[in-house]
Formats: C-alpha cells, sequence, structure tokens
C-alpha cells in the first residue's frame, strides 16, 4: 500500500486577480478524487505537478509588477492593457511643464498628445514578465515596469517651433535710419532661440519620467542657442558720428547758372539708407534716382531749366528762311545723387554747396532742321480788311502776336483757344464789339473772329482739314460768304489737322486795318481753289428797339443758306473736293433810343 507523504510545512502562494486571502491554491486540487491520485500511485512527480500548474496560472504576469503605481501582478495581459488605460489616460492627457533656457523660471505647458508623446500600453504590458511554473509556484515578482513611451518627431518639432515663436529673444541687430531730417538709432541687444533639435529628446525623457514616477518630475528644462548681434553698439556710434550726424547736419545746396536747387535734411533723410554687410559693418547707400524724382524737388529743377528759343522763319524773296533761336539747358537728373553724395559728409553751408550737371535742350525748330521738317514753301495766305476802331487793333494785334511762329508739326491739331488763350484783361485784351444772341454786345475780346476768319481761310487753302469751325449767326459783310469763322471762349473753338505730311509754320501779322495768315510748309496739292454757290433761302430781317448804354446799333441784313466747294488740283486736274454748307440768319436792324429821364 502506498504512502502518501504529509504536505509540505507551507505550500506556495500563486497570485491572482481572483485569489481569496487565506487559501491556498492547493486547495483547488481537493476537487480531484483521493482514489485517482493514490491509483495513479502519485505519478504525477514533477512533470505532472508542471502540466496541472501550467493549466492553472498560464499566461499571468508576475506578481508584484506595476506601472506608474499600478498593481498589474497577476492579471491577464487584456486585463493589464485595460487596466492601465484607464489609470493612464489622465497622465497623458495633463499639460507638460517646461522651462526655456538656463535662467528662465517662466513656465510654458505643452499638450503631450499635440506633441507626439503617448504612452504604448500594449508595448508596455508585453515587457511584463511571464515567469514559468516554478517561479509561479514558489514565488517571484516582477517590480516596477518602465512604461515604453512613443514619440512623433514631427508633431514634437512643430509644438516646440510654436513654443519657440512666443518664447525666443529675437537678436536685435543694431541700425540707424533718419527720420523727419533727423537722426533714429536702434540700439543692438543679443537674443535666445529654442534649441529644437535638442528639446525633442528631453521632452521625451521629461514625459517617460512623468509617467514612471507620477508626481515626482518636475518642469523639463528646455536648451536654448544664445545669439549676440553683428552690428554692435560699437558699429552704431562709428557710423553716427562718420556718416549719419553730417548728412543731416543741414540742407544740400545744388547750383545750376543763377539758379538754387536746395535739399533739406528732411528729403535727403527720405532717400538715405544705412545696410549692414556680412560682417555687420553699415554702409551708407543714396538712392539718387529717387531723390532726383522727388516731387518735393520738381519745382526748383524745373525752375533752373532755361528754356530753348525757336528759330524765327520768314520770307525772303520767295524762299523761307531761318534766324535767331538758342539751345535751352536742363539739370541732368542722374548727376543729382552724384552730386549730393560728396556733401553729405560736410558741415556748413558753403561746403554743403556744388554745382549740378545740366544737359542741353535743343529748340524744336533751329535753323538747321527746319527744312528737314519740310517747313520749304509757302502754302498759303490770306488777308482780312476791317475798319479801324481801338478795340480792333488791340484785340486783332494781341490775338495776331500769340498766334505768329506757330509750329504744327504733322498729324498734329492746332487750337485757337489753346493758343490765343482767354480773351482777359489780363492777357491783353481789351472790350470790342461782339455777336451774342443774334446781335451785336459790348464784351472782352471782342473783334477777334477777324482773326479767326483768316486763319480759316489760310488754313482752307493750305488745303488741311478742318476739325472744329463755326461761322457768325449772321453774314457780316466784310467776309467771304461761307468761308468765315468765328470763336468763342469755353464753347466754340477753331481747330485744324495738319495732315499735310509735314510740319507747317504760321506767320501772322496784323495792322490798324488788316490782319493777314500765312502758312508755310510743303505744298500738297498745285492748287486748292474755291468756287461759291449762289445765296439761297433768302430770308429778310426784322426790326427792334433798343435801350441803354449797352445797346448797339446794327444795320439790316438778309439772312441765307450757301454753299462753298474746296477744290484740290493737282498735275492740272481737279483730284478732290469738299463742300462747305453755311446757314445765316438774318440781322435785324436794331435802333437804339435814349432811356426815359
Amino acid at each position: 500500500m502506498a504512502v502518501i507523504p504529509p504536505p509540505p510545512a507551507e505550500p506556495p502562494r500563486i497570485p491572482g486577480p481572483h485569489r481569496a486571502p487565506g487559501v491556498s491554491p492547493f486547495s483547488r486540487l481537493s476537487r480531484v478524487p483521493l482514489p485517482a491520485l493514490v491509483g495513479g500511485g502519485l505519478a504525477v512527480g514533477a512533470g505532472g505537478l508542471f502540466l496541472v500548474g501550467s493549466l492553472l496560472v498560464g499566461g499571468e504576469i508576475a506578481p508584484g509588477t506595476s506601472v506608474h503605481g499600478v498593481d498589474i501582478g497577476g492579471l491577464s495581459p487584456a486585463a493589464a492593457r485595460e487596466l492601465l488605460g484607464d489609470e493612464l489616460a489622465g497622465v497623458q492627457a495633463e499639460p507638460m511643464e517646461v522651462l526655456i533656457g538656463e535662467e528662465s523660471e517662466e513656465v510654458h505647458e505643452l499638450d503631450p498628445a499635440a506633441a507626439g508623446l503617448t504612452v504604448d500600453i500594449a508595448a508596455t504590458v508585453d515587457r511584463a514578465e511571464r515567469p514559468g511554473l516554478l517561479g509561479r509556484l514558489f514565488g517571484g515578482d516582477g517590480g516596477e515596469l518602465e512604461p515604453v513611451v512613443r514619440q512623433d518627431e514631427e508633431a514634437g518639432r512643430a509644438e516646440l517651433s510654436e513654443l519657440a515663436e512666443a518664447s525666443d529673444t529675437t537678436v536685435r541687430e543694431g541700425a540707424v535710419a533718419f527720420e523727419d531730417g533727423a537722426v533714429a538709432v536702434t540700439e543692438p541687444r543679443p537674443g535666445t532661440e529654442l534649441d529644437v533639435a535638442a528639446s525633442l529628446g528631453l521632452l521625451r525623457d521629461g514625459f517617460l519620467a512623468r509617467v514612471a514616477d507620477g508626481d515626482g518630475a518636475g518642469p523639463v528644462r528646455l536648451p536654448v542657442h544664445h545669439a549676440q548681434p553683428r552690428t554692435d553698439a560699437a558699429e552704431v556710434d562709428r557710423v553716427v558720428r562718420e556718416f549719419a550726424e553730417p548728412a543731416m547736419s543741414g540742407p544740400v545746396v545744388l547750383t545750376a547758372g543763377d539758379a538754387r536747387i536746395v535739399v533739406p535734411p528732411e528729403v535727403l533723410g527720405d532717400h538715405l539708407r544705412l545696410d549692414a554687410d556680412d560682417e555687420g559693418r553699415l554702409e551708407p547707400a543714396l538712392d539718387g534716382a529717387g531723390l532726383a524724382d522727388d516731387e518735393r524737388l520738381a519745382g526748383p529743377i524745373e525752375d533752373a531749366a532755361v528754356e530753348p528759343t525757336d528759330a524765327t522763319l520768314r520770307l525772303a524773296g520767295g524762299e523761307v528762311v531761318a534766324s535767331g533761336g538758342a539751345p535751352g539747358s536742363r539739370v541732368d537728373r542722374d548727376a543729382i545723387g552724384e552730386t549730393v553724395w560728396p556733401l553729405l559728409t560736410e558741415r556748413g553751408e558753403a561746403a554743403r554747396t556744388a554745382p549740378v550737371a545740366t544737359e542741353p535742350v535743343e529748340a524744336e525748330l533751329t535753323a538747321d532742321n527746319y527744312r528737314d521738317l519740310g517747313i520749304v514753301e509757302q502754302m498759303s495766305t490770306f488777308t482780312v480788311n476791317f475798319d479801324p476802331a481801338p478795340y480792333r487793333t488791340t484785340n486783332i494785334g494781341r490775338a495776331a502776336e500769340l498766334i505768329n511762329g506757330s509750329l504744327v508739326p504733322a498729324g498734329e491739331e492746332w487750337s485757337f483757344n489753346d493758343t490765343v488763350g482767354e480773351r482777359t484783361e489780363e492777357n491783353g485784351f481789351v472790350e470790342g464789339i461782339i455777336i451774342l444772341d443774334d446781335q451785336y454786345q459790348q464784351a472782352q475780346g471782342g473783334g477777334v473772329s477777324a482773326v479767326a476768319t483768316t486763319m480759316f481761310n489760310a488754313a482752307f487753302f493750305a488745303g488741311v482739314d478742318p476739325v472744329e469751325y463755326g461761322a457768325h449767326s449772321f453774314y457780316i459783310e466784310r467776309y467771304p460768304a461761307g468761308r468765315e469763322a468765328t470763336v468763342a471762349w469755353g464753347s466754340l473753338d477753331l481747330r485744324f489737322l495738319n495732315d499735310s505730311g509735314n510740319a507747317l509754320y504760321v506767320l501772322a501779322d496784323a495792322t490798324d486795318t488788316s490782319v493777314t495768315v500765312t502758312f508755310l510748309g510743303t505744298k500738297r496739292y498745285d492748287e486748292v481753289r474755291a468756287e461759291a454757290g449762289p445765296r439761297e433761302n433768302v430770308q429778310e430781317p426784322g426790326r427792334r428797339e433798343g435801350e441803354g448804354e449797352d445797346c448797339v446799333p446794327q444795320p439790316p441784313l438778309e439772312g441765307f443758306d450757301i454753299d462753298v466747294d474746296r477744290v484740290f488740283v493737282d498735275g492740272g486736274r481737279e483730284v478732290g473736293r469738299e463742300t462747305f454748307t453755311t446757314h445765316y440768319v438774318p440781322r435785324d436792324e436794331v435802333v437804339c433810343r435814349a432811356g426815359e429821364e
């Protein structure tokens, strides 16, 4: 008969989540019938015991294993993962505290998840020990298990870069500028910059320490780069002393003949700059082109110009001859910066004054180029005679003076109003008789229609194209019917286009009783003649009475319509014809009577 040995004095403990305190694991064997054990002759031995033990406790984590103080000993891996996920959720979500640099005590917070830091719970559990049968039956603790931390470096760099923007102390380079004619200095200052690359590992270690040690982990101190300005205080002092202060010490004066162009400090400063080179040295520069184009200097530069004088043309023995004329000059804008630059480091008005280069300006019409422009012969001439009167002599003579010498390049228009200007006292005109509202009235510039009519006929027979013209409302006997013109400032102009193919030159001359306009150029046709038709739709005038000092007596004259053809002849034959149609209203008789006393 087999003898059953007594049980050991203290059976081995097998910990587990379902073991009640004080209950031996061998109590589970009590469910096996004793005869089976006896019948087996206790043949289980060590191998049988191992098999049974493995069936009872296989896959459980070693007792005493903990992560962040969370006991996962004796748990299955799945249960351990679930427990750690719940317990570490708050630790992972809690912001991390960081300090920037060795001296700063300002605490910044980072979101671990945003920084790419997470605890890999599955990998952590996989690292836990699974002791064999003997270890489980006869003891063996797992101890504190270091968690597995994962880091997404791309996310970490992004989060640290954002932190750097808020915490970096940017290096401030020394600088010198000019504001409203005064020197403005920016003092240099060193700076710091977060070392993102080195901070990644420290951030991971800090997170790991916090997960492993709990509240024992303090803020993570992150390293910084220290940078010094290239342009230091000594360089700023030097450039202020050597350049900036002298440059702003007073105006620079440029001379061109008798003209003076004063450039004040506030204008100079707007076009000066001091840029640092690779070594931090401040180098001054002047924007000469910008200075020359500054609108504040436009007037003085323009006033320094000397206008050229056109040559005067005249007919002598049927030939066009030229006399007089002179070139002008203007400031060479490209030379302004070159002239100003060496004066900026000088002090005192005399040392800061210098002549600026000028360039010649040729006259539009010279003794050398008028033939090249095609002004070689008389194209047309026309004269209007008038009864002498002081206002006519003054106004017609003044208009002729302003028109004389007009140069009209090929393809350009000529305008009576633009050339003569408004007929005002300031422009040399006096009051005279004009036609307004179909009757004679007194107004400034009366009589200039005689010049307009003479100009119209000169253009007519020169064969150029009339662009704008208008006849008087009623006919005036001293003018050719259908070939006359009047003008009114602001409402009616006399304009023609020079379509002759060459430039033309206008001669205008007036006496007390006549005005003559002559066109010089190159004839486009052998002859231009006028053919007038009969007067049609004749209307008889009426009679009206007027009174007052402004009343002007007016003789009666019938109204009518008339066509005038302009005929172009070349090579002895007609090559073109155009018709000018004019309508005249009757000129009513106006009798002025004295007002009642």
